[in-house]
């Protein structure tokens, strides 16, 4: 590799950091504000809907690999334009209707704009797969000025969580070759979950309603997911 090669190569690198740092930004900017309705809730409430807040950024590496399965030009406007999950954040929550009203809370918000959302909930994947996707467009200040940036976010009850998981390390165990007993346990699976998540819900609500005194408060209206 001679020096002008080297140097070229030193150079994409530092292009792609300054890349995905508006994303890491971006990132951050959504956590913040999900952290900030995470303790709203913890000082104000006797529930909080948030239970765990995680964020990830996809490497160079996982960027370009995804790009070439998805056949994607590796250019910065074709990664920025089709690759929506660079950045992304996962709120996992106690019940479906904490899920939905999070959803409604943060989408409200001026400066986010809903690009697209999947509901995965109400129309599960195939395999059993459950959770809400919500990618958002979020302004980034940069010293040249205001930037949207793409977030990919992701809501799960603790049921569809412990499912996904289980879910991904037994494909990376297999390498995406799992036994058929096996798939059709996961979709077993994902069904007691569901019914542990309408479960849950419902005694939460009972709980929620209970008066000492004998008389049961009428259930507390959500607002309606506006996305």
């Amino acid at each position: 590799m001679d020096g002008e090669t080297a140097a070229d190569l030193v150079q994409l690198r530092r292009e792609f950091e300054r890349f995905l740092m508006r994303y890491k930004f971006g990132m951050e900017e959504i956590s913040t504000k999900l952290e900030i309705l995470r303790q709203e809730f913890g000082l104000l409430d006797g529930h909080n809907p948030i239970e765990r807040i995680e964020h990830r950024l996809k490497s160079m590496d996982g960027i370009l690999e995804k790009a070439a399965r998805k056949g994607i030009e590796p250019s910065f406007e074709a990664l920025r334009e089709h690759v929506h999950d660079i950045a992304g954040v996962r709120v996992t929550c106690s019940f479906v209707s904490d899920v939905r009203r999070i959803v409604d809370l943060l989408t409200s918000q001026d400066d986010i704009t809903v690009v697209a959302v999947k509901d995965y909930i109400s129309e599960p994947k195939p395999n059993g797969y459950r959770s809400l996707h919500v990618i958002l467009d979020v302004p980034v200040f940069l010293s040249g000025g205001s930037e949207a940036v793409r977030v990919e976010v992701q809501f799960r009850t603790i049921a569809m969580d412990l499912w996904a998981s289980l879910e991904h390390k037994t494909y990376y165990k297999y390498e995406t070759k799992v036994p058929q007993h096996l798939l059709d346990g996961l979709a077993e699976a994902a069904e007691e979950a569901a019914r542990l998540d309408a479960t849950m819900e419902r005694l939460h609500h009972e709980v929620r309603s209970y008066r000492p005194d004998g008389d049961e408060r009428m259930p507390r209206r959500r607002p309606a997911v506006r996305v």
